[in-house]
């Protein structure tokens, strides 16, 4: 007797509900090997930062299913990871004294947990709850190379006396910087010498604490900009990013990516039309694609997200322009007239940044752009949909 189950029934973008977040998995891929050839050529680890997807099942693209070294921005993300067999974590945000014990609770659990910090006060109470646990918690010194944002200048008094506090309880493991300021580098070059300043500052602040007869095993650098930019890595043992594998519309418009690179997309349907103000009317509002609007100030401003249809095809001067928590508003761009898009259409948003669109999102459905469009991007059996927290 045949017991066969019958084939499951082919899914596409038209049947769930909306709005939903898609990743087209040809494209992460290519967006994945693109810079693991270039970390490569500049013979450096690549670790990858993980907050953008939230995702175990992304993640495991990136290294052929194995675990590779990670960073996080939370600490829920690094016990998900280690949950998931990763046991090389960077928490990339700084410490606080609150947070010690789940870091001691990972450490104990054999994961390799780094922890970020850029004060005496940090690097006392690090110390001292190392002490305390009889274990080391490793610790990376936050350079500033940019006055993005947290840190210390490389050439900073404090610096050294923060590396020996570490270093006398066994906890110095090394200097890492984020040169966040790229994501405003509007040309190549800039990029280049923004790459150049963060390595260049990564490395002064080790050898200033190597010269002072500390140890530093890890010179931890990057930024998606910066990784791609980087000419020369003398110095620097690895190279963080995380936007890359889905990229987004700050990274085309800065000329990172093509529109055409972007992995991440929000499936949204049309629910009315208020041909009044030449708007049309969708169900996915601020909740579906965040409120970031990081291509105000580049040369197109790119609203909340372009548009494309069903199958990935940009829909000509329509941009969704404006959001409330759950509508989206689309618009024609410079007088150009509407399109014919009736109520029950389906139409995909690229975002604006994907990190922050990603989050809005429990899980992904998976596409590839290599297959079949007709009559709409099936969504691939195998992953069918992928989780994110």
């Amino acid at each position: 007797m045949n017991t066969a189950l019958p084939p499951a029934p082919v899914t596409t973008l038209a049947d769930p509900d909306t709005p939903f977040a898609v990743v087209d998995v040809h494209k992460a891929l290519r967006n994945i090997e693109r810079l693991a050839r270039r970390a490569d050529q500049l013979g450096v680890t690549l670790r990858p930062h993980v907050k953008t997807a939230k995702s175990l099942d992304i993640a495991a693209l990136i290294h052929g299913g194995a675990p590779c070294p990670v960073t996080v921005s939370t600490l829920a993300e690094a016990e998900a990871f280690a949950d998931g067999g990763y046991t090389d974590i960077t928490y990339a945000v700084g410490i606080d004294p609150h947070k010690l014990p789940r870091v001691i609770a990972l450490l104990r659990r054999g994961v390799t947990l780094r922890v970020l910090l850029d004060s005496r006060e940090q690097a006392a109470f690090v110390a001292d709850a190392a002490r305390e646990a009889g274990l080391a918690v490793p610790a990376q010194i936050e350079i500033d190379c940019d006055g993005h944002r947290g840190g210390l200048k490389a050439n900073a008094p404090g610096l050294v006396d923060i590396g020996r506090i570490l270093h006398e309880a066994g906890c110095l493991d090394g200097v890492l910087t984020h040169a966040g300021e790229s994501y405003f580098a509007y040309t190549p070059e800039d990029q280049r010498l923004a790459a150049k300043n963060e390595r260049d500052t990564a490395v002064a602040a080790a050898e200033r604490l190597r010269a002072a007869g500390l140890p530093v095993g890890t010179v931890s650098v990057g930024s998606t900009p910066t990784a791609h930019a980087a000419e020369d890595l003398t110095g620097v043992t690895e190279l963080r990013a995380g936007n890359y594998v889905f990229f987004d519309l700050v990274m085309a418009g800065l000329g990172v990516c093509r529109v055409e690179d972007l992995a991440l997309s929000v499936v949204v349907t049309v629910i009315g039309h208020r041909p009044e103000y030449g708007w049309i009317v969708t169900d996915g509002g601020w909740m579906a694609m965040s409120r970031d609007r990081g291509t105000a100030g580049q040369a197109q401003d790119q609203g909340y997200g372009l548009v494309l249809d069903l199958a990935g095809n940009p829909i000509p001067n329509l941009v969704m322009s404006a959001a409330s928590q759950e509508h989206g508003t689309l618009t024609a761009r410079d007088g150009a007239d509407l399109p014919d898009l009736p109520v029950g259409t389906r139409l995909r948003i690229l975002p604006n940044h994907a990190c922050a669109t990603a989050a809005q999102h429990r899980d992904y459905h998976v596409i590839d752009s290599t297959r079949p469009t007709d009559p709409a991007p099936t969504i691939q059996a195998n992953w069918e949909r992928i989780t994110g927290w």
